[in-house]
């Protein structure tokens, strides 16, 4: 049975059964939102992408993002302190239609990194993790340069995980270690650096969701191509999309591509 919009709402309205949560489906934007009502904290969570991955993993997708909502609204609901928790701050990737502030319009710590990402900071919680805003900050007097720096430092202390596939004559390297930074080891300047060292083409990367880093030894047009189908693939069936878009890496610098069909990349 085809699963839609409506179903799966259905489903997990009856999954995350709590008298204290609220739902609401938003037709138009093809979302739903489950929120605690007493606090007004919640979830949005995009349904195609969830559909894209029930087409493939049935019940396992459905029970992902069950446990996830248990797990954010929960922590959504207790205090979180930085302070001691240093080793568990870490960059997250999202896109630059992400908000800005939390659901209570408290400003979240962010800065700036391409015209397609956003540069999020996350305190871990074990199997979740809240994002930092300025209220926590202020109540342990941290800046966000430390933020950054910790959670940089933390960013290149991850092991790295690497498949390897030849495709058509180009290389691509998927950097899955599924520990929820996947993507942000983009930011990760001399992982960066040690791949540019080894291709023989143009260096293309992509973070089409959360959980992967795509590079590509770009050695022919094909490879564009390729790329691009496969980003737009992963976007559409990402947990927490990204962008469908990749980028050249050039002079140490990242810079979105839109890679038109059967051509080569214009910036």
């Amino acid at each position: 049975m085809k699963m839609t919009s409506r179903k799966l709402v259905e489903t997990l309205k009856e999954k995350l059964s709590n008298p204290q949560w609220q739902f609401d489906f938003d037709r138009e934007k093809d979302t739903l939102r489950v929120e605690d009502s007493l606090s007004k904290k919640g979830v949005t969570l995009s349904l195609p992408g969830i559909i894209a991955k029930y087409e493939t993993s049935k019940q396992k997708a459905v029970d992902e993002v069950v446990y996830y909502v248990k797990e954010a609204l929960t922590v959504m609901n207790e205090q979180q302190d930085l302070s001691g928790k240093e080793k568990n701050i870490f960059p997250v990737i999202r896109s630059t239609s992400f908000p800005t502030e939390s659901n209570e319009g408290i400003a979240l710590c962010y800065s700036e990194h391409t015209a397609e990402t956003r540069i999020y900071y996350a305190l871990d919680l074990g199997s979740t993790y809240r994002l930092i805003d300025e209220k926590m900050m202020k109540r342990e007097n941290w800046t966000k340069d430390q933020i950054k720096e910790v959670a940089a430092f933390n960013l290149r202390s991850l092991k790295t995980s690497v498949k390897e596939d030849l495709v058509a004559g180009n290389v691509f390297y998927f950097l899955n270690a599924n520990d929820g930074y996947d993507a942000s080891r983009i930011l990760n300047e001399s992982l960066l650096q040690s791949f540019a060292e080894k291709i023989e083409g143009k260096m293309a990367v992509a973070v089409p969701h959360q959980d992967v880093l795509i590079i590509v030894d770009v050695r022919n047009d094909t490879g564009y191509d390729i790329l691009a189908q496969l980003t737009m693939s992963f976007f559409a069936s990402g947990t927490v999309p990204i962008t469908a878009l990749s980028f050249l890496y050039e002079n140490n610098e990242l810079e979105p591509i839109f890679i038109l069909g059967k051509n080569k990349p214009h910036k």
